[in-house]
């Protein structure tokens, strides 16, 4: 039995010789399987993983496309001309290392978009605000009369945007995606900020930024987040506009200034908008704002198209999403802050000088993260601090003195012990800094199941 399988993968990779490989099946790797076949050339599949997501479309659309899963066979790899890798597949895989060794070419889906795309990109990355950013880009570019795809880490993949007649594409891309781009050439890109994440894949801070710093390369334009040292090591100042949520020092610059006792986003000396005219509050979604507008501005879009998109605009859900008041407590759902930089600016940004302070519940899949940022944040900020999740003694390890703490076992307990502790102009914060998934389907489901328990409490 055994020398039969073994001889039904013998004659499998001598037919599966010289095709590209897709390393990862899941959403990713169906774009790149449709976007290759569409194009008449040879493809196979593998992934770890026995049944993939995809991979029943693949057998039902695609059967004759070879497959290998239930694991990585080495034979397969450097059998390939090529390997398209999806994002989740780490590049130091022994089986990928192999292939590059032996010369074969290793890319991913956003390095062949960049091969064939038909009009100008605008590329988007950072630890936190991405989504948002480029959901409000593509807004703006709506409202400038563009037909606008946008798409690749969010929504739609890459490849499938393609050939579509789009007049501009808006781009969110991971550090997982850029480790493989070459040929992408933006007229416009940023990195938003750069804070710990994904150390579970990187060997540190460093080499993560560097994997988000390549979306620079090759840009006409970069937008630079002047608040955060790590983007500025990264750009190129001869080719870089700057935004801030301070005051700006140049005409070129985006940031802030005070009129009259009330905060404008401003272009220069050019006063944009009031911040109180915007539908999504705080710090960080002032950034998130002059990002885009920045980028806007770059890639040739309409100011005020722009700035009435802006003011329309609600954010996204699980972003700091107003969820509720309940006996005089803002209760607000920021299950996306799934790392500690979004946590921060969380918390900073819904932050008032008035006395009031935040209840935060944390916890969950800490992706191997470093907490310790997060006390000096916790202790400006915060009231109370309720504990979920795997990690959760990890975490309470740096909560200070000063801050109550409490652990719950569910996220109707945490919401209950959250609103206990909270003063009538406190708000409830649901803003994990960790992943979701030791005790949810995902994020999203999270921070559905947090509002629900809101719902109970209000009830």
């Amino acid at each position: 039995m055994e020398r039969a399988v073994n001889k039904l993968m013998e004659n499998t990779l001598q037919q599966f010789a010289g095709k590209t490989l897709v390393v990862g099946l899941g959403v990713t790797g169906m774009s790149v399987v449709r976007f290759l076949a569409e194009r008449g050339e040879a493809v196979a599949v593998t992934d770890t993983r026995d049944i993939p997501p995809g991979l029943d479309e693949l057998k039902e659309h695609f059967p004759d496309v070879a497959r290998f899963v239930g694991g990585f066979d080495e034979r397969a790899f450097v059998s390939a001309d090529r390997l398209v890798v999806s994002p989740g597949v780490s590049l130091s895989d022994h089986c990928i290392t192999q292939a590059i060794e032996q010369g074969i070419p290793v890319i991913g889906d956003v390095e062949l978009f960049a091969q064939y795309v038909d009009a100008p990109v605008v590329a988007i990355t950072g630890s936190n605000g991405k989504t948002t950013v480029t959901t409000l880009l593509g807004n703006m570019a709506v409202e400038s009369g563009l037909n606008v795809g946008v798409g690749g880490n969010i929504g739609t993949p890459a490849l499938d945007l393609l050939n579509k007649g789009y007049d501009l594409y808006v781009l969110e891309l991971s550090s997982f995606q850029l480790e493989t781009v070459e040929s992408l050439k933006p007229v416009a890109s940023v990195v938003l900020n750069v804070s710990e994440d994904h150390m579970d894949r990187y060997q540190g801070m460093e080499d993560y930024a560097r994997a988000k710093s390549r979306i620079y390369h090759n840009a006409e334009t970069e937008i630079v987040n002047l608040d955060d040292e790590q983007v500025m090591k990264m750009a190129n100042p001869l080719r870089q506009i700057g935004f801030t949520t301070g005051q700006v020092a140049s005409d070129e610059e985006y940031g802030t200034c005070e009129i009259g006792g009330e905060v404008w986003l401003c272009h220069g000396s050019e006063q944009l908008c009031p911040v109180d005219s915007l539908l999504i509050s705080g710090k960080h979604n002032n950034a998130n704002a002059l990002a885009a507008l920045a980028l806007g501005k770059a890639a040739g879009l309409d100011s005020g198209k722009m700035l009435s998109a802006l003011q329309r605009f609600g954010g996204l859900p699980h972003r700091t999403q107003y969820v509720a008041e309940i006996a005089g407590v803002m209760f607000y759902n920021d299950s996306k802050a799934t790392n500690v930089g979004a946590c921060k600016a969380a918390l900073y940004g819904l932050h008032k000088d008035d006395g009031s302070k935040s209840v935060v519940i944390l916890g969950g899949d800490c992706k191997g993260a470093d907490f310790s940022d997060l006390g000096t944040v916790l202790a400006e900020t915060c009231r109370g601090v309720v504990l979920i999740g795997r990690d959760t003694e990890d975490i309470r390890c740096i909560v200070p003195e000063s801050v109550n703490n409490v652990s719950a076992t569910d996220m109707t307990d945490a919401v209950s012990k959250a609103a206990s502790l909270a003063l009538s102009g406190d708000r409830v914060l649901l803003s994990p800094a960790c992943a979701s998934l030791d005790m949810f389907k995902s994020y999203e489901h999270r921070g559905e199941v947090f509002m629900e328990a809101v719902r109970r409490v209000k009830q």
